[in-house]
């Protein structure tokens, strides 16, 4: 058996792009799963294709297990860590959001991974994305 998970877009426009992701374990967890893939997104009014995003905003919710998120390259970099049984709603534009800093192989994406997930356990990730074009 595996973890019940679901991945939504709830908006796909040319500046933003806004995506959910919740999952129900049953113990086995997630270990580096693609959640966002850059060029999957809407393309810009340009035809250019979207090569990466700015994390604006995160809103996450997990009881039980944790979300570790990681930009995706050769050697996933973190980005943001959401523990055990907590509520957090995090606004990153003062900043200009949670840029890209992988290195070697990045390729744009956005990868998840659960930690201490038993049977039962939940999470519901909310990202709120600036894309970025080649």
């Amino acid at each position: 058996m595996a973890d019940a998970v679901t991945s939504q877009t709830l908006m796909d426009g040319e500046r933003l792009a806004i995506m959910k992701f919740t999952n129900i374990s049953d113990g086995t967890g997630e270990t580096a799963v693609t959640k966002v893939t850059a060029s999957s997104l809407t393309a810009s009014g340009s035809g250019k294709a979207c090569s990466g995003v700015i994390v604006n905003k995160i809103t996450s919710v997990c009881h039980g297990m944790e979300v570790r998120m990681y930009w995706d390259a050769t050697t996933d970099v973190p980005f943001f860590l959401s523990t055990v049984n907590t509520n957090y709603e995090n606004d990153f534009s003062k900043i200009g959001g949670i840029q890209n800093n992988s290195g070697t192989g990045k390729n744009g994406n956005i990868v998840f991974s659960t930690a201490d997930a038993s049977a039962g356990d939940t999470y519901t990730v909310v990202l709120e994305m600036i894309k970025t074009y080649a």
